[in-house]
């Protein structure tokens, strides 16, 4: 699996469809709510990268997507978002996903087009443990 195959395996594992921010389909194709968007970032050894996603959903209550949100944080924190021992298996070693030490992980945004939809920006930390 390569690196971007194990984020869209990531963010895909929460019970949402899941997109790749920049091909998040439009107009008569648009998604319909609730969905999660990603970003798409790789590395090597050693380097932490800061990734975000956010939740979408359309409601007059932030409860649902609140529920959602807390739902991610413990699969990461507890790691039970895969079957593994702390590290997803990719092409040419592992993948790790973490919760950012002593930053935010979740921040509620308004979308100024649509008084309803509710979102919250993700933020993690990941690291490809391969050598390039």
């Amino acid at each position: 699996m390569t690196k971007e195959q194990a984020l869209h395996t990531l963010w895909s594992s929460f019970g949402l469809i899941a997109y790749d921010e920049n091909t998040v389909p439009t107009g008569e194709n648009a998604p319909p709510f609730p969905y999660i968007t990603y970003a798409v970032q790789t590395g090597s050894m050693d380097a932490d990268i800061m990734l975000t996603a956010s939740l979408w959903y359309r409601s007059t209550s932030w409860a649902e997507i609140s529920q959602k949100k807390d739902e991610i944080a413990n699969a990461i924190y507890h790691e039970t978002w895969y079957t593994g021992d702390g590290e997803f298996k990719i092409d040419g070693g592992y993948m790790k996903v973490r919760l950012p030490d002593g930053r935010s992980f979740a921040q509620r945004m308004n979308d100024p087009s649509d008084d309803m939809i509710r979102r919250y920006l993700l933020t993690v930390n990941v690291e490809f443990l391969t050598e390039t």
